[in-house]
Order: C-alpha cells, then sequence, then structure tokens
C-alpha cells in the first residue's frame, strides 16, 4: 500500500477529528462556524503535524463546499490567479457556500503573492484557510491578517497521540490485520516531536519492518530503529522548535560559543535570516532588558541590517548580536514586572485613574476634578514630587525590582532614594 499511514487516517468529518476541541467541540467557535455554514477566511497557526490541513479539508466536507488547496513552496501569484479564475467560471460565486481555497504555509508567500489574495477575500470570491507554523501577526500582511480570524491550534497531549497509535492499529486495514502489541510509547512520542504525521510514519515504518507475529513495541526497539538516523535541521519540522529553543537558552545561559553553533545550525538548515533577528529582538528586552539597555539598540539595528543585507553576509551581523548578547549580564526584571502587572489588572480590572493624573481637556472634566492637584515633576527639585499614581486600591504595590547588577542597582538606589517611604527597593 503506497498511501502513507498520515494519509489513510486522515479524519474527513468533525466527529473524526481528534483533538483541537477548543476549536471543534461543541462549544467551539469554529464549530458552531461549520455547523451555520458561516465560515469566515481563517488562519490557522499552529506547529507541524498537528492537523491544520485536516481541519481544513474537514471544513470543506462538513460545509460542501468546493476546496482548492495551493503550497506556498512551489505555487505563485499565477497559480492563485488560476484558482480564481476556475472559481469565476464555474458560477461559485455570491453563493453561501463560495469554494475554499486552501494554502499551505501562507507564510512563505511573498508580500505581493499575499497582495494577489485580497481582492478575492475581501469580494468573497473564495473563502482563504491559510496555514502557517510562524506567528501570523510578523509572516501575514496586515491588510490580509485584517480580513481573516486567526485560530491557534495547540501541540497534541500524549492522551492525543496514543489514542492516534490506538485508532492506526483498530482502524487501519492493513495494520488491523497485524498482530500489534504497544507495550511502551514514550520513545515514539518522543522522536515524534508532537508531530502527528511523523508519529504516524515511524510507527508504520516499525511494524512494516517484521518479518513475524506478533510484534512488540517498546522504547528499546524504537530508539534502536531511530538513533542511527542522523537528526538535522528542519525548518518546516520539531527541530525548528528544539534549535530555536537550545540558541535562545544558551544565549540566556551566557554561553556564546552554544549559541553561535546553534546559529550556525539554523543558518545552515535555511532558517529565514528575519525570523533568527526577531528571536534576538525579543531575547534583548526579555533576558537582558535594563542590565545592559544597549542590547536591545544592537538587536533592533540587527534585524534591519539583515532585512536589507540578506544571505550570505547576514550570518555576521547575526553571530556579532549573538555573541553580544550572550556575553551581556541578564536581567529579565522588565519581563516579571509586565508578566506581574497584567495579573494585577486582571485581579483586580477596571480601577479608577486618580483625580490629579486625570487627562482634563474640557471645562467640565477641570470642574470635576480631573488633574486638581497635580505636580509637575520639572518644578520640583531634582525633578521629583511625591504623588500617588496608582488607583487607590492598589497603592503601594511594587512590581518591577531592578535585577542584581551594577546597572540595575543604580537604578535600585535612585529609586529607593525617592520612594523609601513608598516602596520597598
Amino acid at each position: 500500500m503506497n498511501t502513507p499511514l498520515a494519509e489513510r487516517l486522515r479524519p474527513e468529518t468533525l466527529e473524526d477529528y481528534l483533538s483541537q476541541q477548543h476549536l471543534v467541540g461543541k462549544d467551539g467557535m469554529l464549530y458552531q462556524q461549520i455547523k451555520s455554514c458561516v465560515i469566515p477566511s481563517l488562519i490557522l497557526w499552529g506547529p507541524p503535524g498537528i492537523g491544520k490541513t485536516t481541519l481544513a479539508n474537514v471544513i470543506a466536507n462538513e460545509s460542501e463546499r468546493p476546496f482548492f488547496k495551493l503550497s506556498a513552496i512551489n505555487s505563485g501569484v499565477k497559480d492563485i490567479r488560476d484558482v480564481i479564475d476556475k472559481v469565476k467560471k464555474s458560477g461559485g460565486l455570491f453563493t453561501a457556500k463560495n469554494p475554499i481555497l486552501f494554502i499551505d504555509e501562507i507564510h512563505r508567500f511573498s508580500k505581493s503573492q499575499q497582495d494577489s489574495l485580497l481582492e478575492a477575500v475581501e469580494k468573497g470570491w473564495v473563502t482563504l484557510i491559510g496555514a502557517t507554523t510562524e506567528n501570523p501577526s510578523f509572516e501575514v500582511i496586515s491588510a490580509l491578517l485584517s480580513r481573516c480570524q486567526v485560530y491557534t491550534l495547540n501541540a497534541f497531549s500524549k492522551d492525543d497521540l496514543e489514542a492516534l497509535l490506538q485508532r492506526a492499529m483498530t482502524e487501519d486495514k492493513a495494520l488491523s490485520k497485524l498482530n500489534i502489541e504497544l507495550k511502551e510509547t514514550e520513545a515514539l512520542l518522543r522522536f515524534s516531536g508532537g508531530d502527528a504525521r511523523k508519529l504516524l510514519n515511524i510507527f508504520e515504518l516499525l511494524v512494516t519492518s517484521f518479518e513475524n507475529e506478533p510484534i512488540i513495541i517498546t522504547n528499546a526497539l524504537v530508539t534502536k530503529q531511530i538513533q542511527s538516523k542522523a537528526a538535522r535541521y528542519d525548518k518546516t519540522g520539531e527541530q525548528h522548535y528544539d534549535i530555536i529553543s537550545a540558541f535562545i537558552k544558551s544565549i540566556r545561559g551566557s554561553d556564546p560559543n552554544a549559541a553561535v553553533y546553534y546559529l550556525a545550525r539554523m543558518i545552515e538548515g535555511g532558517e529565514d535570516v528575519k525570523f533568527i533577528a526577531r528571536r534576538l529582538l525579543i531575547l534583548a528586552s526579555e533576558d537582558v532588558g535594563n542590565a545592559n539597555p544597549t542590547a536591545l539598540v544592537i538587536a533592533n539595528n540587527t534585524f534591519q541590517a539583515v532585512s536589507v543585507i540578506g544571505n550570505p553576509e547576514s550570518r555576521i551581523i547575526l553571530s556579532q548580536c549573538t555573541t553580544y548578547l550572550a556575553s551581556s549580564p541578564k536581567s529579565n526584571a522588565a519581563y516579571q514586572a509586565i508578566n506581574k502587572a497584567q495579573q494585577l489588572v486582571k485581579d483586580t480590572g477596571d480601577l479608577s485613574v486618580p483625580l490629579p493624573i486625570r487627562n482634563a481637556p474640557t471645562k467640565l472634566m477641570k470642574e470635576l476634578g480631573y488633574g486638581d492637584n497635580y505636580k509637575y515633576a520639572h518644578s520640583f527639585e531634582n525633578n521629583f514630587a511625591k504623588q500617588e499614581f496608582l488607583p487607590e486600591e492598589i497603592k503601594n504595590t511594587k512590581l518591577y525590582n531592578p535585577g542584581n547588577n551594577s546597572r540595575e542597582e543604580a537604578q535600585r538606589n535612585y529609586l529607593r532614594a525617592l520612594w523609601k517611604e513608598k516602596y520597598d527597593y
């Protein structure tokens, strides 16, 4: 049987679709849209092998709509126009069930390619469903993104993946005829990295390699079969996430040697240099922060530079930024501060802003006391005047705690001198 197991098991209905219950469960927004046949254009965002393509097929089947599929890897503007022309000629325009155009890896489309979709989406000639492993806020143009709802698909749980293996053994025509004992699953799940498609591929490879029954799947057996295959960076697979994680953690751990090694792994694997630069930009604020404020400036300049330079010279710029960040003092104080602040907002709701620091653009607002008794800091000695800025219910709440490094110690001393009677610095 030449058709891969993952394809043979691909569900065609919502009832058979595994996982993503937050979207397709009875209370899920997507479930309601599918059942009402009012389906907007969508962007499905999530890691590889979690059912984005399958979900697009299910939506088309459940809503009984024509289905056109393109891959951004090997399709261009001409292919998009060909599909739209077919839709127009088929007489499917302006109906309640307009065709679905599914574009896999839509983040790989250039701006001009994405632009070519706008009219068809805006006028409702097609319902666009795009699948992406990258943050659509970065990879999908704003004009197209504003016309689509973004749904995040979650990685499969261990229970989901084990249920998928059981389904393979009981429902697949070929495998159901074999005597398979799934004694251990940890190695299967580890090597598949949560990718259901890869899990089924590995599983099929294992069981079809046996000449005799029964087939007993153990961790040792799986490891023996897989370990001989050299791991390589695959920017579309789970290695993408493993390597970028190792890259970030090496910088955070102040090891420039490991960091530049993982940078090389990504570059040699053909990773998008802007993707790497974006991660450096985030890290410069999250993990270096005020311990070295220049880090954010360098990371931002790195992003701008690689956007202009491109390959192969971008590797030099990325290496400079990587080694600089890895060699910088670290602080996550700003990161922790915003986390605490957001949690406080969620816990306390919309508290009233103190009257002295409210804006008073109208006469009525001034009469109501907006802005009364506000102390303009620059009118006082050392450009500071003690006053209350937080709402009454949470006054004296300290959210920012400077880190233990020379720059933030200077901040701590400055703040302690100003607020010694209010905050414990």
